[in-house]
């Protein structure tokens, strides 16, 4: 368990920190952007570009979820055990464990410019936005679903803490990449 305001200052942090980021790749040029170590790893803005993907889920689902939720705010922040679980999984470790990506989040293969990371950094602004606009309802009884399977529902708190784990994941990455 958290205290709610906690949880939020987390979150909007590593968003800041990950536009921030997102600025500074804006500098570097785009051979540096596009290139590749092997055939089958990513870039720099494939990695991005994957992001962008589950952002184009995640963010409407959120908003939608958010707009029809009937529940006061609280005080506190309990994760759900599957919700801790994916969140917790998102995390990178010593050793980042690769895990094999779906299909329609799978970038390899498009013709990625800069504008990517524009892309990203607006989704980025998004979620700040719809962090905001949550605190007035209930992190824990507000659900959504995850972008596997509609049947599957997790608290909205697990959620946002799922998709930005999993963009913490992808930015150390890109880290190492450059």
């Amino acid at each position: 368990m958290m205290k709610t305001k906690i949880l939020y200052t987390q979150l909007e942090n590593t968003i800041q920190n990950h536009i921030n980021f997102a600025e500074e790749l804006k500098i570097i040029p785009i051979d540096k952007l596009n290139h590749k170590n092997t055939t089958e790893s990513w870039s720099i803005l494939e990695c991005i570009e994957h992001l962008c993907l589950y952002g184009d889920y995640y963010l409407p689902e959120i908003e939608v979820r958010i707009s029809k939720s009937k529940y006061s705010s609280d005080e506190n922040f309990k994760s759900g055990i599957l919700g801790n679980y994916f969140a917790k999984s998102m995390l990178p470790k010593e050793k980042i464990k690769k895990m094999k990506t779906f299909k329609d989040k799978n970038p390899v293969g498009s013709k990625l410019d800069k504008d990517t990371l524009d892309r990203f950094i607006a989704q980025q602004q998004k979620m700040i936005e719809l962090l905001n606009k949550s605190k007035k309802i209930s992190l824990n009884k507000t659900k959504t679903s995850i972008s596997i399977s509609k049947f599957i529902k997790l608290r909205l708190g697990d959620t946002f803490q799922f998709v930005i784990n999993h963009d913490i994941r992808h930015i150390i990455q890109v880290e190492k990449l450059m």
